[in-house]
């Protein structure tokens, strides 16, 4: 089905792409963005995930089963930054992680999309929620996103350690990331965004009792569509009680998507950052 596009999420899988970087590459000719959120020809209010590409249009044909509902309370923008970043963070936390009142979740790239839907989503299920980013501006909003604790990356503190370690982000934060894990801790693996990750010793992970979780929703939709759409299902739900809310951190227009892109890479954004058609 057609979809009149009112806004459009920028992920970081958009600008990996534009750089010939992603590890799928699509074919081209291709429209970049796959995740919007708009009106369908009834005009009934929608969002979804545009498999492959395709977002960063006025029009965007969808799978009518990839098509959710937008809540009333919820603007174009706020779906546009909904079931990606929602999603990459958490199906991970509630299928691959055991998250509890008695739970630390270290959360890298806090202020980011994936980071910001993380520190709500494991503060809502009780845990203690310690948050890092890459800049002190950064810290206020993740401290009002429900992290009890933030830091700059070269600040956290030493002998912090971890239940759960959440990292969108790969390089050498990764490594630091399975040296802080308890006994019994898990690192999600959601992104590289720092560069690839580093070799890893699964003796490291044996001898310690720790372990990795790799996570990559778009081959999870093609795999198990049904696993995902549970999980659709339950967010819808928590985000009408107001357990939480997408964080818009800019919205511009569509002919600026080179801003948009500049904003991401230069982690001068927090938040989402959406065009709007």
């Amino acid at each position: 089905m057609l979809v009149r596009v009112r806004a459009a999420g920028v992920n970081f899988a958009d600008i990996l792409v534009r750089r010939g970087r992603y590890p799928q590459m699509p074919a081209f000719p291709v429209v970049l963005g796959s995740e919007i959120a708009g009106e369908l020809e009834d005009g009934t209010r929608g969002m979804a995930i545009t498999p492959g590409a395709g977002g960063y249009a006025e029009l965007a044909a969808v799978e009518r089963a990839q098509v959710v509902p937008l809540p009333e309370h919820a603007s174009f923008a706020e779906g546009a930054s909904f079931l990606l970043t929602f999603l990459t963070a958490y199906i991970p936390l509630t299928r691959q992680a055991r998250v509890t009142p008695a739970t630390t979740v270290l959360v890298y790239a806090a202020a980011g999309g994936v980071g910001t839907a993380a520190v709500q989503l494991a503060r809502t299920f009780g845990a203690r929620v310690v948050a890092a980013a890459g800049s002190a501006e950064k810290l206020e909003v993740c401290r009002e996103l429900g992290a009890s604790e933030a830091y700059v990356y070269d600040e956290l503190p030493e002998d912090l350690k971890a239940d759960v370690v959440v990292d969108p982000v790969g390089g050498q934060l990764f490594s630091q990331g399975i040296a802080r894990l308890r006994p019994l801790g898990v690192l999600l693996a959601l992104g590289s965004a720092a560069g690839p990750w580093p070799e890893t010793n699964p003796g490291l992970l044996v001898g310690r009792n720790v372990g990795v979780q790799g996570f990559y929703l778009g081959r999870l939709l093609r795999l198990d569509p049904e696993l995902v759409g549970a999980a659709v299902g339950e967010l819808l739900a928590l985000w009408q009680t107001g357990a939480f809310r997408p964080l818009v951190g800019a919205e511009l227009p569509l002919d600026e998507v080179e801003r948009a892109h500049e904003l991401m890479e230069s982690r001068a954004s927090v938040g989402k950052v959406v065009l709007i058609p």
